[in-house]
């Protein structure tokens, strides 16, 4: 019987077509290394010439060495893990380069200074030259992720009781399975463009077939990641007023994107029943959905660990960080060059593209890249659910544009992570199904600054005189660097806390949420030249009756839509009343909230940051996000923030029975302890605040 599984095997692994793989690959490795030894040779100063056979045998050479030492490095580099495995990731390929150079019979270089310049030198090349031959798709990538995967399967059954050596190739997953992909950023009026100029093929060809559909989703305010996960990941949005702001019980301005605040938010966020509490997975996200694993993602702070294969193996392999770095720095000459051609063709509105941005940018692809290989590892273990954060286009459309050529090239390059997510589907333990969609849009316009010659600090400061307003000097999407200080530093009377074209405004000497009255007694011209000012377009401040919206020349009372003068909401939407009226209702929020104005014409708005890209506030396209899902699928009612958008993620989980249903509203209060005056605790299913 083993005999005969033996040869049944064997079969498998000598088929034509995967000895003609086999065959391509081990001819395409050999011209790669062999035009990489090459162009390294002939750039290394003081190498003596050889023949094409010397050549020849140190790509034999290299062979054997990495056969040899790769396995050795991938488990150092497993076991290693988080950081240890990043380092010694770099060094992998270059460790197998530098010995096959220094066992090279024909001794063309020598000391190991000069071999190890040569190593890094045509590890570097191997990158270029790899990605010419694949012509910028993501083939070697593919290959590579697929190769993982079913090493994985085979390992998992073995553990499992299989045979010890089985070279079939697994068969994919029958079991169902969901596969959430988040673009970050990508609005549904871009998105929508994109597929119709035919530079999404991934996204064209499921929605041209009609194994998809897409359609928006209303963000509503803040439109900003951390609160569209929140609402996404745990229904529970309204624990989140914007991307960062200030606690007066604490003294303590909270950034959403920093570990250390994350962790802290979660826990208000979490009642153990987030979407992926059951055996689900979180990539790369801001909070976990009380997913049974968490990879990078910020609410739990770590690196992955020994028992992610995908991160160790992406560190290890030459299609992995190696070449996502040498590709990375190649972003970074791309974006100097691109922003010099916004200057040389006085492209309006710009801002700087230097800083910390030239980082961020080939760190996104990096993260995009290490995020996949993630996935593959996932899918290839059988988890139920796994949701993953790309978020390539976000961190370019700040700076460049939303709608602008370098933008959209990142678009086009995550249909391409699509595509290969879709034929990974091929090597995994489950039958997945993929949902795509984005947490909010963005939209262009000159900031605050370039179009009216002063911040919002400096007007507040004006209004409220002789307290100077203050705010942080960081970008907000730029602080996850930036650790809090402890014991907290004072702040200023007055705290302007901005994200995009949304500012929360604090009297941090006062507590509890002032209303009208007691602002007007302490900084009688606050409320009223804010208002006043051209680049503000709403200021929403609480008085007797509810919230009122004051715009430059009229008002509107929110709990009943009385309006006064000119109605300052018409601009920004049908939605605008209520989605102000539910920010209200949002805890932590501030004494004012302002809002910058919207170009009526082109929809601009003015971000309070110096970013060209803005979303956290209202107005444009930063509210209108996308959902693209199977066509058979049913949508039950408009999606109307991301608490719904949770709300239907769970159903359709349900429907696969991947998520175990919610109990009735009757069965819920019946099992539930009842307070002091007999009546049942609130039950809400959104976990309103």
């Amino acid at each position: 019987m083993a005999v005969q599984r033996g040869r049944t095997g064997l079969r498998a692994l000598l088929t034509w077509r995967r000895v003609l793989d086999r065959l391509r690959a081990v001819l395409r490795n050999g011209a790669t290394t062999f035009t990489v030894l090459t162009v390294t040779l002939w750039l290394m100063p003081g190498v003596r010439a050889t023949d094409v056979l010397d050549t020849m045998g140190l790509v034999v050479l290299v062979a054997v060495v990495g056969a040899v030492l790769r396995p050795l490095l991938l488990a150092g580099v497993t076991a290693l893990g988080g950081w240890g495995a990043m380092l010694l990731g770099v060094l992998a390929q270059v460790i197998v380069m530098a010995v096959a150079l220094e066992l090279d019979p024909s001794k063309r270089l020598s000391g190991w200074p000069t071999v190890g310049v040569a190593a890094l030198l045509a590890v570097i090349c191997a990158a270029i030259f790899d990605w010419m031959m694949d012509s910028g798709t993501e083939d070697t990538f593919l290959t590579e992720a697929k190769r993982l995967m079913r090493g994985i399967r085979r390992r998992q059954a073995r553990q499992d009781g299989g045979r010890l050596l089985d070279l079939r190739r697994p068969r994919p997953g029958t079991e169902p399975g969901l596969l959430v992909v988040q673009l970050d950023g990508v609005s549904e009026p871009v998105l929508r463009w994109a597929v119709r100029a035919g530079n999404l093929p991934s996204i064209g060809r499921w929605l041209r077939s009609g194994t998809h559909t897409m359609r928006g989703w209303h963000t509503g305010l803040p439109s900003t990641t951390p609160a569209a996960q929140a609402g996404i990941l745990h229904g529970a949005s309204q624990h989140i007023p914007a991307f960062r702001w200030f606690e007066k019980d604490t003294g303590r301005v909270m950034v959403s994107n920093r570990p250390r605040d994350a962790a802290v938010i979660e826990q208000r966020l979490s009642d153990g029943r987030g979407l992926l509490h059951e055996g689900g997975v979180s990539i790369g996200n801001a909070f976990s959905g009380d997913a049974a694993i968490n990879l990078l993602t910020v609410s739990h702070a770590a690196l992955p660990g020994r028992s992610a294969r995908g991160w160790a193996a992406f560190m290890a392999s030459p299609f992995g960080f190696t070449r996502a770095l040498v590709l990375g720095v190649g972003e970074v000459f791309a974006e100097l060059h691109q922003a010099r051609l916004q200057r040389r063709r006085n492209l309006e509105p710009r801002v700087s593209r230097s800083g910390a941005f030239l980082a961020l940018r080939p760190a996104s692809i990096l993260l995009r890249d290490v995020n996949v290989s993630l996935i593959a590892e996932q899918m290839a273990r059988g988890a139920p659910v796994v949701y993953c954060d790309l978020v390539d286009y976000d961190e370019v459309a700040h700076h460049a544009g939303p709608a602008r050529s370098e933008s959209m090239r990142q678009l086009e390059s995550l249909d391409q992570m699509l595509g290969v997510l879709e034929q990974l589907g091929q090597e995994a333990a489950r039958a997945y199904r993929i949902v795509v969609l984005s947490d909010h849009g963005q939209s262009q316009g000159a900031t605050f600054r370039q179009r009216y010659g002063e911040t919002l600090e400096a007007v507040v400061s004006r209004f409220s005189a002789p307290d100077p307003a203050d705010a942080p000097s960081v970008p907000a999407e730029e602080e996850a660097t930036k650790e809090p200080e402890f014991p907290h530093p004072p702040v200023a009377p007055v705290l302007v806390v901005s994200s995009g074209n949304l500012a929360l405004i604090y009297l941090t000497r006062h507590a509890g949420r002032l209303d009208r009255a007691r602002i007007d007694a302490i900084y009688p011209q606050l409320v009223r030249g804010l208002a006043g000012h051209p680049g503000v377009g709403l200021v929403v401040v609480r008085e007797d009756d509810g919230p009122v919206a004051y715009g430059p020349a009229g008002s509107h009372r929110l709990v009943d839509g009385t309006v006064e003068g000119q109605d300052p909401l018409l601009p920004y939407g049908p939605h605008t009343r209520a989605d102000l009226l539910r920010h209200q209702r949002t805890a932590h929020v501030g004494d004012l909230v302002v809002i910058s104005a919207v170009d009526p014409v082109n929809s601009e708005v003015s971000a309070f940051e110096e970013l060209v890209g803005s979303h956290g506030g209202l107005g444009g396209w930063q509210t209108e996000a996308m959902l693209v899902h199977p066509a058979e699928w049913q949508v039950q009612g408009d999606l109307a923030g991301p608490d719904a958008v949770h709300r239907q993620l769970a159903e359709w989980l349900e429907m696969l029975k991947l998520r175990s249903a919610e109990p009735s509203l009757e069965d819920a209060l019946v099992s539930l302890p009842e307070d002091r005056d007999g009546a049942a605790a609130r039950l809400s299913h959104s976990r309103d605040g």
